[in-house]
């Protein structure tokens, strides 16, 4: 429930179409439908979307893990559940649902809170939109990620991929993955700069909860103000860019988190970001 100043508490929502849980100002999203290899459908689309667009006024919330349930991440949009009935849709109906698609990237990257997702198994389609959409990723070896829309007679175009997935990985790369739908191993991920680092199955997800964790110790406007940056200078001019940062770091700079750093600094402390 918002508050009168509009913020909410998160920590208690009660997700209907995957698990979610808070705990030492981390989020954990999971994916829950191992059965299937955790498939989307058109509910938790809208449910990952609504999530996504209510965290930017979290209060408890200062990172995210994004990750799947079972050893895989997701299989993209369910087969049964949302191809079948999209091939008997008429246009208007199918625009509305690629713009609704669409809108989950879009909120995943205007929350302030930088995502981490863990990726294991299976990560495909829609699933590998979701990994690219976060901020930083953590694989496994057995990690097998694939833009697979071509093989289902659909452009590689398909929520922002043309526009992020160069940025992470290349032009070149990004082609050949959006032409063939080809799955790359863990290993040619982190070759690429797909994945950050690669980590054993078993403890994928601690350590990407522990990495989240210290992004959630640390000065969380600045780290929103990182994730702003990083998102909006795609399409600025380096003059434009080095503006904005100007603007961005000045007020960074009237922060009292920054005073926090100078303050433990000359007492030779660790300091303790509050994210004011």
């Amino acid at each position: 429930m918002k508050r009168p100043d509009g913020s909410i508490a998160l920590a208690d929502y009660q997700a209907q179409h995957f698990l979610w849980q808070v705990e030492d100002r981390v989020a954990t999203l999971t994916l829950n439908r191992p059965e299937r290899k955790n498939p989307l459908t058109f509910e938790s689309y809208a449910e990952l979307r609504d999530l996504f667009r209510a965290l930017p006024y979290a209060t408890d919330v200062r990172a995210v893990v994004l990750t799947g349930a079972q050893g895989n991440f997701s299989s993209g949009g369910d087969v049964y559940e949302i191809i079948g009935p999209l091939t008997q849709m008429k246009t208007p109906e199918l625009l509305a649902f690629t713009r609704m698609t669409g809108d989950v990237v879009k909120a995943m990257r205007n929350c302030p809170q930088p995502i981490v997702s863990a990726v294991d198994g299976v990560c495909a389609g829609a699933g590998a939109i979701l990994a690219m959409a976060s901020d930083l990723r953590f694989g496994t070896a057995r990690s097998r990620t694939a833009f697979l829309f071509a093989r289902v007679g659909l452009a590689g175009c398909d929520m922002g991929a043309c526009a992020m997935l160069p940025r992470i990985i290349g032009q070149g790369r990004a082609a050949e993955l959006l032409y063939t739908g080809r799955s790359i191993s863990g290993e040619e991920g982190l070759a690429w700069g797909f994945f950050n680092r690669l980590c054993e199955p078993e403890t994928l997800l601690e350590e990407a909860q522990a990495f989240a964790r210290e992004l959630a110790t640390g000065p969380t406007f600045a780290h929103a103000m990182t994730k702003r940056m990083l998102h909006q200078e795609w399409s600025m001019g380096l003059d434009e860019a080095i503006e904005a940062e100007a603007q961005a770091q000045a007020l960074c700079m009237a922060t009292q988190d920054f005073r926090r750093a100078y303050e433990a600094f000359v007492a030779r402390e660790k300091p303790v970001f509050q994210g004011d």
